[in-house]
């Protein structure tokens, strides 16, 4: 948009902006500020709540590449994905999770939606509220993504309106992931995670020798057992000094909501998410426990991540499962998420659908 009202105040748009080669689109208002790279993925780089300077996105160490400058050494279905993973907020559509091959078609690591670019449009653009409309469509499936991002002013929620679309004439099942990932300095031993009460389910099987969580088992949120015969309290953020990498997986959620909460700076950053649709919400605890590539022991971050299916394995195992999520010829399925910064002392009692952090 070459002609846009460039305010100083309220609610502000733009889509004139490139970072590191990438279209990137910015919203903002008087509380927040929202950086979306409509280039690879429409992935959420940034989300900086404004009063406090606080970036809640965590940050690889690689950063931003831009495909038309970065080639690959090799075509790993793995590495492809991790090569040009930035941090921040991934649509995974329609294959959340490892490769794997389904449909007589090959998908790696989180294929395929985040790693394409969006057309993206500006809808709104008012003091009161703006609004960004992106679209994408898959390659090795035909699965289309729609969503609309809008920013009231005054608010510290983002609201998300996101539809998946099988523009297919045969029915498909899929895996529907929003990798969301959150790191320093506003992640810390400082941090506190609330969700609804809900079940815990481990990762089954051993991934890397510094998982410290008991493989395959399941029981009531929030304590889990350690390998060391220890009990871990996942209400609590560990340090990075703790060394670990581990998956988990929350389901049986009567409320699709999740907040992380710094008790030190009372800054906090809530997600919700309709249950019926996410039925897991995936837990990556990164806490400098990942070793060799990519990690190389300098990451510290969680993944709290709503997904339809679990585990991480990918679409065939979730097929088999039963926890693939079917998408029928022409079918539109829409979801609406919010995720908001807040301050605020006291524990989070829960977070309404519209992105109201309820603290007492």
């Amino acid at each position: 948009m070459h002609y846009g009202d460039e305010r100083t105040h309220g609610c502000r748009v733009s889509d004139a902006w490139t970072y590191r080669g990438l279209k990137t689109v910015v919203m903002e208002n008087s509380v927040i500020r929202v950086l979306i790279l409509a280039d690879k993925g429409a992935d959420v780089y940034s989300f900086v709540h404004k009063p406090t300077d606080t970036e809640f996105m965590w940050r690889s160490p690689w950063g931003v590449r831009d495909p038309r400058k970065f080639v690959p050494s090799t075509g790993s279905t793995q590495g492809m994905w991790l090569d040009y993973y930035e941090g921040g907020w991934q649509t995974a559509l329609p294959h959340g999770g490892y490769p794997d091959e389904v449909y007589g078609a090959e998908f790696g690591l989180h294929a395929e939606l985040n790693n394409l670019p969006w057309d993206a449009t500006i809808v709104e653009d008012s003091p009161e509220q703006v609004a960004v409309n992106f679209k994408t469509r898959g390659v090795r499936m035909p699965v289309a993504a729609d969503m609309t991002l809008s920013l009231e002013e005054g608010s510290s929620t983002l609201k998300l309106s996101k539809t998946a679309i099988n523009e297919g004439e045969e029915d498909v099942e899929i895996v529907w992931l929003e990798h969301i990932a959150i790191g320093p300095p506003f992640l810390s031993d400082k941090c506190r995670l609330y969700v609804p009460d809900c079940t815990v389910l481990t990762h089954p099987e051993e991934f890397v020798d510094t998982q410290k969580l008991v493989l395959g088992w399941e029981g009531d949120w929030p304590i889990v057992p350690s390998v060391d015969g220890s009990e871990i309290d996942f209400r609590v953020m560990p340090p990075k000094e703790d060394r670990s990498l581990d998956m988990a997986y929350m389901t049986g959620m009567s409320e699709g909501w999740y907040a992380v909460h710094n008790q030190e700076t009372e800054v906090g950053f809530a997600v919700t998410f309709p249950s019926d649709v996410f039925q897991y919400l995936w837990y990556w605890r990164n806490l400098g426990g990942g070793w060799g590539y990519p990690w190389y022991g300098r990451c510290y971050n969680v993944g709290l991540e709503p997904c339809t299916s679990w585990d991480n394995r990918g679409l065939k195992h979730s097929m088999e499962n039963g926890s693939a999520r079917p998408l029928a010829a022409g079918e539109r399925l829409t979801v609406d998420i919010t995720a908001s910064a807040f301050v605020g002392s006291g524990e989070v009692q829960g977070v309404s659908q519209a992105g109201e952090v309820i603290q007492g």
